[in-house]
């Protein structure tokens, strides 16, 4: 059922394509509403080349589970092509699309992230653009969105709650394995950081790490595992309550176990099959306080670069949950990559656990 403003409601699910090719989704019952009630907007990221369309099943699950408490945005400002001009524009412009959000509807209080494959590298940055410091000892003004004090800080305004990436390539894709299509090999490892940008243009040269001599500066990613000049990227990720990467062990061809995990080689857990019925997939947890930066590794870690060391010595100055997937078992193993996100209901749809695992323990 549809009315004039574009809403249609289905099963007390409403949604709306917004004026910026975005997607609204929230709880309408008893018919169509125009708006939601709710006070936690969760903003969505889809990954490269992708659109607001795949995070539907994701969005809609969150909305029927979680009623009335979540407003579902599912970001579409960096559709298909514009997923190649770079982490940091597009970030601009998830950042700009967000404060319109807030904007547009005052009610909002919480703000949360789920994002997929490189949308966790931009909505990092974003969250980087949107990083408001804490008024120490005051109340933040009620222009913000938010009422009360909060020590960490808040992004664009609003508590920050819940940052979760799927699949996202934290260390990049240079080198070590952090592709798998490459099969490992250094000569093709080494060829694809040297054509990437042919392809991928400059969100490639940000994912291969190598753009680090743009303006003498450090490659993108090695800039935001740190608070500098540009952002607070640190403190923007320390303002959330929680933080947690869902990777997958195998079968992703697109982003390694160990990018995806944020772990050393020598890190990586020994997993077995899930015996819980109710999350088949999910083969390992594990909850990592933050660590100050090591001086030494392992020597099986040696082989790793220097600026992958730097990323996570950086990336673990803040907790992390981490959820490890395997769909080793599945029809659809070689689809890994986008079956964790459910990215197709019909094509995707074993993944449909790691959603529900992700929406029981999301914190309203």
């Amino acid at each position: 059922m549809e009315n004039l403003n574009g809403i249609v409601a289905e099963n007390g699910v409403c949604h709306k394509d917004t004026i910026n090719g975005g997607h609204d989704v929230w709880s309408c019952e008893n018919g169509v509403s125009s708006s939601s009630s709710a006070e936690h907007l969760v903003v969505m990221v889809h990954g490269i080349l992708g659109s607001a369309a795949d995070w539907k099943f994701g969005a809609e699950q969150f909305v029927k589970m979680l009623p009335d408490k979540v407003y579902v945005h599912c970001s579409e400002k960096n559709g298909a092509k514009l997923t190649l001009d770079g982490v940091d524009v597009m970030a601009q412009r998830l950042a700009d699309e967000v404060l319109e959000i807030i904007k547009d509807k005052p009610n909002l209080r919480k703000i949360s992230f789920v994002a997929h494959s490189v949308g966790g590298l931009v909505a990092r940055y974003a969250i980087g653009i949107l990083y408001q410091p804490s008024l120490c000892g005051n109340v933040v003004d009620s222009s913000t969105n938010n009422s009360h004090e909060n020590a960490r800080g808040t992004i664009g305004g609003l508590e920050a709650v819940n940052f979760i990436t799927v699949a996202t390539p934290h260390l990049g894709s240079r080198g070590n394995k952090q592709v798998p299509f490459l099969f490992g090999l250094t000569a093709i490892e080494k060829v694809a950081g040297r054509v990437i940008h042919w392809i991928f243009r400059r969100t490639g040269r940000h994912l291969f790490l190598t753009d680090g001599n743009d303006e003498g500066k450090p490659p993108l990613l090695k800039r935001m595992v740190e608070d500098n000049s540009e952002h607070c990227f640190i403190s923007a990720l320390r303002a959330f309550r929680r933080r947690v990467a869902y990777s997958n062990v195998g079968y992703d061809h697109i982003v390694g176990w160990r990018t995806s995990c944020i772990r050393r080689r020598s890190e990586l857990p020994k997993w077995e099959d899930s015996l819980n019925e109710k999350y088949p997939h999910v083969v390992h947890e594990e909850f990592c306080e933050a660590r100050e930066p090591i001086e030494t590794v392992s020597e099986e870690d040696h082989i790793s670069d220097k600026i992958e060391e730097e990323l996570v010595t950086g990336l673990a100055q803040v907790s992390w949950e981490k959820v490890d997937v395997s769909f080793h078992s599945s029809r659809s193993r070689f689809s890994a990559h986008s079956v964790i996100q459910v990215k197709d209901h019909y094509m995707h749809a074993e993944g449909a656990d790691v959603i529900l695992h992700m929406i029981d323990h999301f914190v309203v």
